[in-house]
């Protein structure tokens, strides 16, 4: 079905007006009203600026104030997406002007006064359609901003024209702004102020763009903000949990949901980027392993969001957030002595370094599954450095992000079978192992680093380390008067030239040579290369480079050889505690069971 849009330039009494047929809402996942006292004065001034200069009766000028995405919802109304704070202030404003223009008494009033507040009526609140009468309490404008106390307050002071002068709130500030400005140009320059009012109504330009469905305007909205903040999936998720919630539960919500939107942030995630998460759990468990990846709001929308009224979601979002505070910040959890593991802890952070974030699905699917079990601690370290060595391999070999993505859909789904899965990984020639680990690709160096450094140290790496060519990149050329510059450099580039460095002392370090540089080594705090520091070695040349490059290709293919070996000998044990067919049938014919 084709999408619909319908884009139209209107004044601003043409689209408050509007309103009359489809009032405006301010839907639940929208942020709260945030305008400041100076950009509301912005607002006010250049407006009047521009009546005094281009705008006003005598001219045909336009000020364009922006865009409004909306789509019409199920109620006829007019849901905005974008233009929220805009289109509140100049309610405010039109209130703030309709509030001066009638506190004159109806006697004393101007013409020009009367004409402006016949049109002022009906771009705020319904009017009758006979009589003229207007109905303050049928305002054009509703918040429905999730647990803001601010939607009554708006609607109070459009009804009301009141706001109270101790209020701290956006709405009560910004209402008395408009009035202050408002007041003061008037008293200043009487003879502009309808000029002002007739620029403002008639002459300062929006841009409707009405969608035909929420994701159109949604879709819209993100191609068209460049301001930050946008909206995310999760604040339309947390709207319609809220919906679907009784009066009771709203408020224990709310609470619980702002708890995790804290921890997320404290925890370097988002409460958006655990939905996604948990996405490929409950992918896996439907046993879906299409390689084709829905966005996150396309998939919990499926089947009117069923997935989202869950009551377990949010304690499956905490659990998710619980493995990234370890993950990301190091953190200890209370009753979970994996967390306290430092090899588990390396190879987390090993895995960090993975050029994608594939990775994490199967970590997030097995720790969900099977964090309550008994030997969920063993089990997950094979698990980890299993997984390591595959994603490692493949890497090397083939350095390509999307290699390993069928097989990682495939895992994510057989871990919810077992906690020991099977690893149904596409078969490749690894003859050729140990040359792409003596000269990888530079997207795994990190990960090559990491797991020789974790071999000598339990602490985990610095958060600021760097990757140190111990042979620097900038050489004298008459260093190696036989040799081309492009196999120097190829041979600078080796992993057996690189050491993982504290930043701090490899600024003090710099470029030098090998006799300059042990010094600052030796002051590291990261094993592998205090022991270059402290080692009688004084030249470092290219020979060097190839002796230690066949070192570490040897103790890396020996390493990742062991934690093959040891995860294929606890599935093989898991394998064996199972009886099989045959035993079963044997036992039922003895009539044991």
């Amino acid at each position: 079905m084709p999408t619909t849009i319908e884009v139209n330039k209107q004044s601003v009494e043409a689209l408050l007006g509007s309103g009359k047929s489809k009032p405006f809402v301010i839907p639940e996942y929208q942020r709260p009203y945030a305008w400041t006292d100076e950009q509301v004065e912005t607002l006010f001034e250049d407006l009047w600026e521009f009546s005094a200069i281009s705008g006003g009766t005598e001219r045909d000028g336009s000020y364009f104030l922006g865009s409004i995405v909306s789509y019409e919802n199920e109620d006829s109304e007019q849901e905005i997406i974008d233009g929220q704070q805009r289109i509140t202030s100049l309610f405010l404003l039109l209130r703030a002007i309709y509030t001066k223009l009638t506190a004159t008494p109806a006697s004393e009033r101007t013409a020009e006064a009367n004409n402006f507040i016949g049109k002022i009526e009906p771009a705020i609140w319904r009017t009758n359609k006979l009589t003229g009468i207007v109905d303050y309490k049928n305002i054009l404008l509703t918040s429905r901003v999730v647990n803001n106390e601010g939607n009554n307050t708006l609607r109070a002071i459009l009804e009301t024209g009141e706001a109270n002068e101790t209020a701290k709130d956006n709405y009560s500030k910004n209402y008395r702004h408009f009035q202050a400005l408002f007041d003061k140009h008037s008293q200043e320059n009487p003879l502009m102020v309808y000029q002002f009012i007739y620029a403002l109504l008639n002459q300062a330009i929006l841009l409707p763009i009405t969608a035909d469905t929420q994701d159109t305007a949604l879709t819209i909205f993100s191609t068209l903000n460049d301001r930050g903040l946008p909206l995310s999936d999760a604040d339309i998720f947390k709207a319609k949990i809220y919906n679907q919630l009784n009066a009771d539960d709203k408020t224990a919500f709310i609470e619980r949901w702002k708890d995790l939107d804290e921890q997320a942030s404290a925890a370097n995630e988002s409460i958006q980027q655990l939905f996604y998460y948990n996405m490929f759990y409950l992918r896996a468990l439907e046993q879906d392993i299409k390689t084709t990846i829905p966005g996150v709001r396309k998939y919990y929308a499926a089947n009117k969001f069923e997935k989202l009224y869950n009551p377990s979601l949010l304690d499956t979002l905490f659990v998710i957030l619980n493995l990234w505070n370890v993950v990301n910040t190091g953190a200890e959890i209370e009753g979970e002595s994996w967390s306290k593991n430092a090899k588990i802890k390396q190879s987390l952070d090993t895995l960090s370094s993975y050029p994608n974030e594939f990775w994490k699905y199967p970590v997030v699917i097995y720790y969900v599954c099977y964090r309550k079990r008994d030997d969920f601690e063993i089990k997950f370290g094979l698990f980890l450095n299993k997984l390591l060595m595959e994603l490692m391999t493949k890497y090397l070999m083939i350095p390509s992000i999307n290699a390993v993505k069928p097989d990682i859909l495939k895992l994510n789904s057989a871990i919810v079978s077992s906690d020991t899965p099977e690893f149904h990984f596409k078969d490749i020639d690894t003859s050729q192992l140990e040359l792409h680990i003596q000269n990888p690709n530079r997207n795994v160096v990190r990960m090559l680093l990491k797991i020789l450094a974790y071999e000598q140290q339990k602490e985990l790496l610095p958060a600021r380390w760097e990757i140190e060519h111990i042979f620097p990149q900038k050489w004298q050329t008459n260093y190696f008067p036989d040799m081309s510059d492009a196999t120097i450099k190829e041979k600078i580039e080796h992993i057996g030239n690189k050491l993982p460095f504290e930043k701090r002392l490899n600024i003090i370090a710099g470029n030098g040579y090998f006799s300059k540089k042990k010094k600052e080594y030796a002051a590291s705090q990261i094993a592998i290369t205090k022991a270059i520091g402290t080692s009688k070695t004084t030249e470092w040349d290219l020979d060097s480079i190839t002796k230690r490059d066949i070192r570490i290709s040897d103790s890396i293919i020996a390493l990742l050889n062991k934690w093959d070996r040891n995860y294929k000998n606890i599935s093989s044990a898991v394998d064996r505690e199972q009886p099989s067919g045959d035993d079963l049938a044997r036992i039922e014919k003895k009539g044991w069971i």
